[in-house]
């Protein structure tokens, strides 16, 4: 399970690390540090989506190079063989994008986990927050890349044809299916070619907890006729969302690691 409840973590505040990666679509003019400053769950570091992501390149949220990681994380003062939570205040659960990054990088899949629910329903269950920032022992993370768990461009492309694995976007059924234009400049509409859609809002209840695992076989058979199939890989927008679908079909098959194409459509989009 990739999942924790807010009950367990309230039980549990003094044996994990704990993670605030909220991130907010820019045209909703929120700011997830400052948003952190006000209110955040005791002992929570906060991670920067933005920040924290490759430099000196045009495409949003792309995976830093493994020394760069290995920094970030070690500020934190986390360590190989720490459970990880994460969570966020976001309408796109970019806390799922965190956990996919540790994921990617190493981190025992069995160690890290998403706060169900995030901050909006640990704050209705009126739990505690605190404004106070947490002390760091700084750590000397190590990790290992698992390539394997990304797809670039080219092999995006060179799949059309073989068809050797699936492509499911997160994006809404009007951006996918090209009704509607691109939030970001310089995109065009549309998907990969014989790729499939499912939006990630669809694998969420209203309340942004994650839908239980007979409501998510439905959505994902929608587009899958096996949900044991290991050969997904996800997209959307900027590889944010997709991270959600990663997630959501983890809790449905045991067997799954997530595979994202972290380009996703603002790369392949580009005009």
């Amino acid at each position: 399970m990739s999942l924790v409840e807010t009950d367990w973590l309230e039980k549990n505040l003094g044996n994990v690390k704990i993670i605030d990666c909220s991130w907010h679509m820019p045209q909703t003019k929120r700011n997830g540090f400052d948003e952190y400053k006000i209110q955040h769950i005791p002992e929570t570091f906060f991670f920067d989506l933005d920040f924290n992501s490759k430099k000196n390149i045009q495409l949003p949220h792309m995976l830093v190079d493994i020394n760069s990681w290995e920094k970030i994380v070690s500020k934190m003062g986390i360590k190989t063989n720490d459970k990880i939570i994460i969570y966020d205040n976001s309408d796109v659960s970019s806390a799922c994008r965190c956990w996919f990054n540790f994921i990617y990088f190493g981190h025992d899949p069995k160690l890290v986990y998403v706060l169900n629910g995030g901050l909006k329903k640990w704050i209705v269950e009126r739990r505690k927050v605190t404004t106070n920032l947490p002390n760091v022992d700084v750590s000397n993370y190590k990790c290992l890349e698992k390539k394997e768990l990304v797809k670039d461009k080219n092999l995006i492309d060179q799949n059309i044809d073989a068809q050797k694995f699936k492509v499911i976007d997160a994006r809404s059924k009007e951006r996918f299916e090209g009704m509607v234009g691109e939030p970001r400049k310089g995109l065009r509409s549309g998907n990969i070619k014989y790729s499939f859609c499912i939006p990630f809002n669809q694998c969420l209840n209203e309340n942004k907890t994650f839908k239980n695992k007979k409501e998510l076989k439905n959505v994902f058979r929608s587009c899958l006729k096996n949900i044991n199939e290991k050969n997904i890989v996800f997209s959307c927008g900027s590889g944010v969302t997709a991270c959600v679908l990663a997630i959501a079909y983890s809790l449905i098959n045991d067997n799954y690691l997530p595979i994202i194409y972290d380009g996703s459509w603002a790369e392949y989009g580009k005009i």
